[in-house]
C-alpha cells in the first residue's frame, strides 16, 4: 500500500477536512504541519509539491492531490474502513449539495470573518517589509489579495456585512436541516459532516447570539456529536495554535445567548 503524507495547518476548515476523513477512515498519514501564519506554504519546497500554494495537499504514493473536499471523496473511495458516504442516491446527492453550499458560499464568508478577528492580528505586527516580501510570494493574486485586506483590516463593512447575513441564513439553513435528521446529509455520518463540522465547530463562540442551546439546538447537538467521536479528538489533538481551543466550548453543557468562553 503506498504511504499516505498530508501537508496541512491547525484541524480547522481546508486543513481539517482531509485530516478527520483520513482519521474516521483509519488511515496511517504522514503530517507535514504548514504554518500558514508564517507563510510556510509559500516557500520553495512546498510550491513543488502544489504550485498555487494552497493548503492542504496529500501525497498517495506518487499522486498528488489537492483541493480538501476532493481529496475527502479519494480518501472514502481509495481506502478501507468505515464509508462516509451514504448508498441511497438521494442522501449521496444532499451530501454533495451540502458540500458544495459550504465550499462556495457559506465558507467564504466564515472565512472573511476568521480572516478579519484571527489571522490579520495574528500577523499585522510583525516587519512590514518582510511580510510585504511573504506576499509577493503568494502565488495566486487572489490570495495576496486577501492577505493585503487582512493584515490592513482592509476588508470593506459592505463586504463583511454580507458575509454576516450569509452567516446567518446558513445557521438557520442548517437548523432546519438538522431537526430532520441526527446527521447533515443523511442518517449515517458522511463526509457532509466532517466538511461542516470543520467550518462550524466553533459557531457558539463566533456567533453566540446566533448559535446557542436556546436557538439553535439541533446544531449544538450536531456539534456535541461530531466532537465526541473518537477521530474528532484525535484530529483536533494536532493543533498547534490558540485556535484549536475553540472547539472546547462544545464541551460545556449549555450555552446561552451571548456566552462566551
Amino acid at each position: 500500500m503506498p504511504s499516505v503524507t498530508l501537508y496541512h495547518w491547525e484541524p480547522n476548515a481546508n486543513s481539517g477536512k482531509p485530516m478527520l476523513a483520513l482519521m474516521e477512515k483509519g488511515v496511517a498519514f504522514e503530517s507535514h504541519y504548514l504554518d500558514l501564519l508564517n507563510f510556510d506554504q509559500h516557500q520553495s519546497d512546498y510550491l513543488a509539491i502544489n504550485p498555487q500554494g494552497t493548503i492542504p495537499a496529500m501525497l498517495h504514493g506518487d499522486r498528488v492531490l489537492t483541493e480538501s473536499t476532493a481529496i475527502m471523496e479519494y480518501v472514502d473511495e481509495a481506502f478501507a474502513g468505515p464509508r462516509l458516504m451514504p448508498e441511497d442516491p438521494r442522501d449521496r446527492w444532499r451530501v454533495r449539495w451540502w458540500m458544495k453550499l459550504m465550499d462556495q458560499w457559506l465558507g467564504p464568508s466564515f472565512s472573511m470573518i476568521g480572516w478579519k478577528v484571527f489571522v490579520g492580528p495574528a500577523v499585522s505586527s510583525r516587519d512590514p517589509a518582510l511580510l510585504k516580501a511573504a506576499i509577493e510570494r503568494i502565488p495566486l493574486p487572489e490570495r495576496r489579495l486577501a492577505w493585503r485586506k487582512a493584515i490592513s483590516g482592509e476588508f470593506g463593512e459592505e463586504e463583511l456585512k454580507e458575509s454576516q447575513r450569509r452567516v446567518a441564513l446558513g445557521i438557520r439553513m442548517l437548523e432546519q436541516e438538522l431537526e430532520k435528521r441526527p446527521w447533515l446529509a443523511s442518517h449515517e455520518y458522511s463526509l457532509a459532516d466532517i466538511n461542516g463540522f470543520n467550518l462550524a465547530y466553533a459557531l457558539p463562540l463566533a456567533q453566540p447570539a446566533l448559535s446557542n442551546d436556546e436557538l439553535t439546538p439541533n446544531i449544538l447537538r450536531w456539534l456535541r456529536a461530531v466532537y465526541a467521536r473518537p477521530a474528532t479528538k484525535a484530529c483536533w489533538a494536532m493543533g498547534r495554535t490558540s485556535m484549536v481551543k475553540r472547539v472546547e466550548i462544545l464541551e460545556q453543557p449549555h450555552i446561552g445567548a451571548g456566552k462566551i468562553a
